[in-house]
């Protein structure tokens, strides 16, 4: 029996979703035909308003529904700190730890010669921006712990120390080749206290 062209194209768009294999996507695409004609509609309302809802904050570069995210409105927050992160996720993962008070920088990648990202594909300028405009003391790199993010954060040290602003790295209580967003908040923590200078 030839498959239905509107599940088909269902399942396509599902597999394109990171962890979704074939099959996974055929028993998802199956779930929403049996799904509510409402649910179905909210499910839908729900992921074309995604993109049109999120955005980049423009200091940091972490996502937010606002004109700036929650975090760079937070007077609370240390501003003399600046932890600079690979991607929005990573400050979901770090925030989880509640033992830092500082604010973010989210670079957008990290440097990769494997995929082709250099360092002009960073937002290391804005980073700079941020450090020699505002009364920063410490720069804390919170890149993974991979070689593209061992490679990202020896090159970010590099650049800012010059600038007397003491550069730390988080701790390796975190597992090699793993991800900040997969870490739970104990091991965050410690991580976050057991930073070092590089």
């Amino acid at each position: 029996m030839e498959k239905l062209k509107a599940l088909q194209r269902l399942e396509e768009s599902l597999n394109k979703l990171p962890s979704v294999g074939r099959k996974s996507a055929e028993r998802l695409a199956f779930a929403m035909l049996d799904m509510d004609e409402s649910d179905l509609q909210e499910f839908a309302d729900s992921v074309s308003k995604l993109k049109e809802s999120i955005h980049i904050c423009p200091i940091c570069g972490n996502l937010t529904e606002e004109d700036v995210c929650s975090i760079c409105k937070d007077e609370s927050r240390d501003k003399s700190t600046i932890m600079v992160v690979s991607t929005p996720k990573d400050i979901l993962a770090l925030e989880k730890g509640e033992d830092y008070r500082g604010l973010y920088h989210v670079l957008g990648g990290t440097i990769s010669l494997t995929k082709g990202k250099g360092i002009e594909d960073l937002k290391i300028p804005e980073l700079l921006e941020r450090i020699q405009s505002g009364n920063v003391k410490e720069v804390i790199i919170a890149t993974n712990p991979t070689v593209d993010g061992e490679t990202t954060a020896l090159y970010l040290a590099k650049i800012i120390e010059p600038l007397n602003i003491t550069v730390t790295r988080i701790a390796y209580g975190l597992p090699m080749g793993g991800n900040l967003d997969y870490t739970d908040s104990l091991t965050i923590s410690k991580a976050i206290e057991g930073r070092r200078k590089i």
